[in-house]
């Protein structure tokens, strides 16, 4: 695990069959410390988040994001919260839903995509610093340095996906920590400004 940002940690399981990198991230906000879209953890990632815990909340971005969130959720006792229009495909029981603009727990904003691979697809910002974005499946970070959407098959129309995407724009931020692939700490908007084009 690593810690990537002020109060933020990255920790990243290979998935054999994607051949890419699933991140969770760990943060530290104010009191609360909490999990985003966790894969299993190693037993140094573990380490870190027991000496800075303990967790308390999970927010998982969309449907296909559920990963390990049930199981932490057990382990630590803590609130689930997801998407509201994902929630009925999850096989789990949230403590609660979000919806679009909602600001969650520690100042985090719910961004919530339209036409994504899931009609849940949210993005986390967080406004503080030079801005923290946060993406599920919305783009992942493949190759390292560069944001791509996924594979034109996974969308029902690949360009209202990308027209969608574009609300990102809006915001202020210098770092997009992806769900899948290399995260980019520093000049990321300008990255997905090109992914968009």
């Amino acid at each position: 695990m690593k810690n990537i940002l002020p109060g933020i940690w990255q920790w990243s399981w290979f998935s054999e069959d994607k051949q890419i990198d699933f991140n969770g991230l760990f943060l530290t906000v104010g009191e609360h410390k909490i999990l985003v879209d966790p894969p299993p953890m190693t037993g140094d990632a573990s380490a870190v988040v027991l000496r800075n815990g303990p967790v308390d909340y999970i927010i998982v971005t969309n449907r296909d994001h559920v990963r390990e969130a049930k199981r932490y959720q057990d382990e630590f006792h803590c609130q689930l919260h997801v998407p509201e229009v994902d929630a009925p495909q999850m096989d789990l029981k949230p403590t609660k839903t979000f919806k679009d603009g909602e600001l969650l727990v520690g100042g985090i904003w719910a961004i919530q995509l339209k036409d994504q691979k899931s009609p849940g697809e949210s993005a986390l910002f967080i406004q503080q610093r030079q801005g923290v974005l946060i993406l599920g499946d919305a783009l992942i970070g493949k190759p390292a340095g560069a944001l791509s959407m996924l594979p034109a098959e996974k969308y029902a129309d690949r360009e209202k996906a990308k027209e969608g995407l574009r609300r990102l724009l809006k915001y202020q931020f210098d770092s997009v920590l992806v769900g899948d692939g290399a995260s980019i700490m520093t000049g990321a908007k300008p990255i997905l400004e090109q992914a968009l084009q």
